[in-house]
């Protein structure tokens, strides 16, 4: 396996750590922290470059929210500065392990993404199902053959072993400062098991997440030599015809994740069913001749569409805000069919102009 050396001098480059600043205060222009490090951009880049070329250099505690949408989740945000550091590692790592994933991986990478994942998820519908080849006796037209194994990875951010994490990194990455600044970020984090987890929220922990499950992939691509394999993030699906073998893989899977990985399939959200009846997968429940968006998602959307009338009445939000966040979510919806929905929604609420 080809392993890359003497990373660390390209990584601390102010070439680097300039496009990481550009990278980090993308869409984060009015964030807290943002305008003054840039005010004095050329002495605080210097001074990062000092710290990490010194090993001198200490991440700042990072901040814990939460968040409901709608379920709660716990995010954490690393100082700006911090996140400087964090693009300048990913910039450098990225393309040496971006190339050893498999293609049916589809978070946190360029050209790749939620759409692109439905996409492909159509395209192994209808191989699977014999382009919509209907059950024995169905009734409805929509009851296609085939299965769907859908599964999720129970807690899986605050599990992530560092130690595994670590070996497989240095499989390829054999700079020694490098691996330091990793075990920095990765220590960064108030944990309750110590050498266990990473922080949601972080560029550095998305990108180690498909670092850890790439492991898996390799697995399910090579061992179990599936053919209908879709992941996203912890979210994966496999798919065939026939449901014994999705059995079968659905076993090897999860000792595979608990002997090698420290992991397990969460025992409520992984499940094998026909695909006719649905899987839900990335904010859609995915039919065969449609898609709908999951009815917590809209929920969730006029929760935020009533924040937000109540604080334009205060003035305390501006329009340029709502319409970024509403427009992005439109966006997205859109993958599904939800053309009637959005209408009706945009009607709803006429001060939005979308």
């Amino acid at each position: 396996m080809k392993t890359c050396k003497d990373l660390y001098e390209k990584l601390c480059s102010f070439r680097n750590l300039y496009m990481a600043f550009l990278k980090a205060k993308k869409n984060k222009r009015f964030k807290e922290g943002v305008g003054e490090f840039e005010t004095n951009l050329e002495e605080e880049l210097f001074k990062i470059q000092k710290e990490i070329n010194s090993k001198r250099y200490s991440p700042k505690p990072i901040r814990r929210f939460i968040i409901r949408d709608p379920k709660s989740r716990v995010i954490h945000a690393s100082d700006f500065r911090d996140r400087v550091v964090h693009h300048a590692l990913v910039n450098i790592l990225q393309p040496i392990f971006e190339s050893t994933f498999i293609h049916d991986s589809f978070a946190n990478q360029k050209n790749k993404g939620t759409h692109k994942a439905l996409e492909r998820f159509d395209k192994f519908k209808r191989k699977v199902s014999k382009n919509g080849k209907l059950i024995e006796n169905a009734r409805y037209s929509n009851q296609v053959s085939g299965y769907v194994f859908k599964a999720d990875i129970k807690h899986y951010f605050s599990t992530v072993d560092h130690e595994i994490l670590l070996n497989i990194i240095q499989r390829k990455i054999k700079d020694d400062k490098v691996i330091w600044l990793i075990k920095k970020i990765l220590d960064n984090r108030v944990s309750e098991v110590k050498g266990k987890g990473m922080p949601l929220g972080n560029l550095t922990s998305q990108f180690f997440a498909n670092i850890y499950l790439n492991e898996l992939d390799q697995f399910v691509k090579h061992a179990l030599r599936a053919k209908y394999y879709i992941r996203y993030v912890d979210d994966f699906i496999l798919m065939d015809r026939s449901k014994k073998i999705l059995e079968n893989h659905m076993n090897q899977i999860n000792d595979f994740l608990q002997e090698k990985l420290k992991l397990e399939l969460h025992p409520d959200k992984s499940k094998i069913f026909p695909i006719y009846h649905g899987t839900p997968f990335l904010g859609f429940r995915v039919f065969y001749h449609h898609r709908l968006l999951k009815k917590s998602n809209i929920r969730n959307f006029r929760r935020r569409l009533k924040r937000f009338r109540m604080l334009k009445e205060k003035d305390l939000i501006s329009q340029e805000k709502i319409q970024k966040s509403i427009n992005g979510w439109m966006a997205y919806a859109q993958w599904g069919d939800t053309y009637k929905l959005r209408k009706k929604l945009i009607q709803e609420n006429l001060f939005i102009q979308v």
